[in-house]
């Protein structure tokens, strides 16, 4: 309730992990095997993991690099007759273009789950995200601007869509729906001790959220006066960014060449820790590795899979985001 009061959802449901809000949300869907979800390479495993865990299959749209975020101009032409959702990330906290990828999926007629797991309090048009889409994920782990150690929520305007979500992350039980309920289940809810701590933690978020906005303004004012230094670009339509991370790319040409790692290094030599970033999801061998499960096989088909993977490797601007991008955590 308090959190629904704090986002301005109509309905919230606490569940144990970021991974588990996503998951009962795709439970809710229904979502198996020969289905399609579209998803960015620049995420979290998660998002991965919540997708092939139903035995459906991800597909991968490019990242917008100036953002950071999946590139809505190459969502459409990704869709087909098997895509069941578009699963939007709010990488770093800061929201995607939302106004086009809502549009889209109205004119498809495929619902929009947004993974807002990085981003609490963030805003786009004024209202917060998570409740743009059918539902909207978080997380509560221990690294997030919102935490309790572990723990999520789905976020939904849609009240059977919410009874849905319930019976899944209980077991199967509890609250009448619309039509058939599926025949499977899980138990991902959350324990009233970590829903005491975030209580506890919500007395503080909203300030921490407008210090951390000031704090990068004032480094995005600063940071993009430098040669090869290029802040995220935040969409338009982007009121509010929880700034979890502040993402910045580096550009070794206007350095002497001098690597990545190097300029990381010398940041945390300077007392500034930086990361990296995420890899190249879509050439992980974890990943790449469905192509050889024998599940997906059989689901698939070799050829499907081999296409399948030819299609996931083209993502050249993720490659080079991957190889450019700095982040400094949201403590920081």
């Amino acid at each position: 309730k308090a959190f629904e009061q704090m986002t301005g959802a109509r309905h919230c449901l606490a569940t144990a992990s970021g991974t588990a809000a996503l998951t009962t949300a795709l439970g809710a869907l229904d979502l198996g095997p020969g289905d399609e979800v579209i998803l960015p390479p620049y995420t979290f495993i998660a998002t991965w993991n919540v997708i092939v865990l139903n035995f459906a299959l991800p597909v991968f749209v490019d990242v917008d690099p100036e953002t950071f975020q999946i590139d809505p101009a190459r969502v459409e032409q990704s869709i087909t007759p098997q895509t069941r959702a578009l699963l939007p990330v709010h990488i770093g906290g800061s929201p995607p273009d939302l106004d086009t990828l809502l549009a889209i999926g109205a004119r498809r007629g495929v619902p929009v789950i947004e993974d807002a797991c990085q981003a609490h309090l963030a805003e786009w048009r004024g209202r917060a995200v998570g409740t743009w889409g059918l539902a909207g994920c978080f997380s509560f782990q221990a690294s997030k601007n919102l935490n309790c150690g572990e723990g999520g929520a789905v976020l939904t305007g849609d009240p059977d869509f919410a009874n849905r979500c319930y019976n899944f992350h209980t077991q199967g039980r509890g609250r009448p729906v619309s039509g058939p309920q599926p025949s499977r289940a899980s138990n991902l809810r959350l324990s009233e001790f970590q829903g005491r701590l975030l209580r506890a933690q919500m007395a503080r978020v909203l300030d921490q959220t407008r210090r951390r906005t000031e704090n990068a303004t004032y480094l995005t004012a600063l940071l993009g006066q430098i040669p090869g230094i290029t802040p995220a670009r935040l969409y338009e339509g982007v009121t509010r960014s929880a700034y979890h991370l502040y993402m910045f790319r580096y550009d070794k040409e206007h350095f002497a060449g001098l690597p990545r790692s190097r300029f990381l290094e010398a940041l945390g030599q300077a007392g500034v820790p930086a990361s990296g970033g995420y890899g190249p999801m879509h050439r992980d061998p974890y990943v790449t590795g469905i192509t050889r499960d024998r599940h997906f096989l059989r689901i698939y088909g070799e050829r499907h899979l081999q296409e399948w993977q030819e299609r996931a490797l083209t993502c050249p601007r993720n490659d080079r985001l991957c190889e450019d991008a700095v982040w400094f955590t949201q403590n920081m």
